[in-house]
């Protein structure tokens, strides 16, 4: 005969799983909402650096014309689907349909981020370290540095970014001057996480889809908005579900038509961070 009879309880609140469920990436571009078509072209204009002259010995004032560039980005279409039984559902704990939705929305923010730091986005990159190196508040200032030797306007504070490790994050909170009210606007220690937060005119955002993510060699980058481009059909993903009545189960559906491209290689620094220490 036993003596005790403990009772099991199943809490009916569901606590999330560790995963990215949010883009980060997405606002650090210029989007283009599409509302038809698989292309969007973006066109990058400029006198290309010319200068100024003086009348020619004719009299006259020589023409240029600006320098043009069309840059092309093509959509591919992504899902991801959930599906479960009317029973499943019924003698499942806590609230399935809304777990179902809410992995179905992270998995597709996650590729969003994932497309943005592909081949055709950020990660075709040329411009920055060809070695990895130690986080330093040199390191950080001379990649801004090189951005503005190119030209870049990198006085523009609300269109600088560095996607960083969580590696790389720790290592900055060790940093005096990255904790210093003369240097912060907005206080990495005051006040809970943030998404995004912003130092020497630099806002710095944590990615884990970074490649090489705690190796010896992790890829960062820091660039403008106006290097980046990203096209996306109505502006969001699509997000869907119902019941299926004659066989008896809920579906769950995300969807995003994306493309990523990478529109002036000068505004955009690779950084390679010692990620294992």
């Amino acid at each position: 005969m036993a003596t005790n009879a403990p009772m099991i309880r199943y809490v009916a609140e569901t606590v999330a799983a560790f995963e990215q469920h949010q883009s980060v990436l997405r606002l650090t571009a210029t989007t283009e909402h599409m509302r038809d078509g698989n292309i969007a072209t973006f066109l990058v204009a400029g006198s290309g650096g010319r200068e100024a002259t003086t009348r020619g010995l004719d009299g006259r004032i020589p023409g240029n014309a600006p320098v043009l560039t069309q840059n092309q980005c093509t959509l591919v279409e992504w899902h991801d689907k959930e599906v479960r039984t009317d029973f499943n559902v019924f003698e499942s704990q806590g609230d399935a349909r809304r777990i179902s939705q809410m992995d179905v929305v992270g998995v597709i923010n996650r590729k969003i981020d994932a497309d943005i730091l592909g081949n055709n986005g950020l990660g075709a990159a040329t411009l920055g370290d060809s070695v990895a190196q130690q986080t330093s508040l040199d390191w950080i200032l001379s990649h801004q540095a090189a951005l503005g030797e190119n030209e870049v306007p990198i006085d523009e504070e609300d269109n600088v970014f560095c996607a960083i490790t969580p590696r790389l994050r720790s290592k900055l909170f060790q940093i005096k001057e990255f904790g210093s009210g003369e240097y912060v606007e907005i206080k990495p220690f005051n006040g809970p996480a943030r998404k995004m937060y912003r130092w020497a005119g630099i806002n710095f955002l944590m990615s884990t889809r970074l490649s090489g993510m705690t190796t010896e060699s992790a890829t960062c980058y820091m660039w403008h908005r106006s290097a980046l481009g990203h096209a996306i059909a109505n502006g969001h993903p699509d997000v869907d579900g119902d019941y299926n009545r004659e066989d008896k189960y809920w579906w769950h559906l995300a969807s995003a038509y994306i493309g990523s491209k990478l529109l002036q290689n000068t505004g955009v620094r690779k950084m390679l961070h010692v990620d294992n220490q």
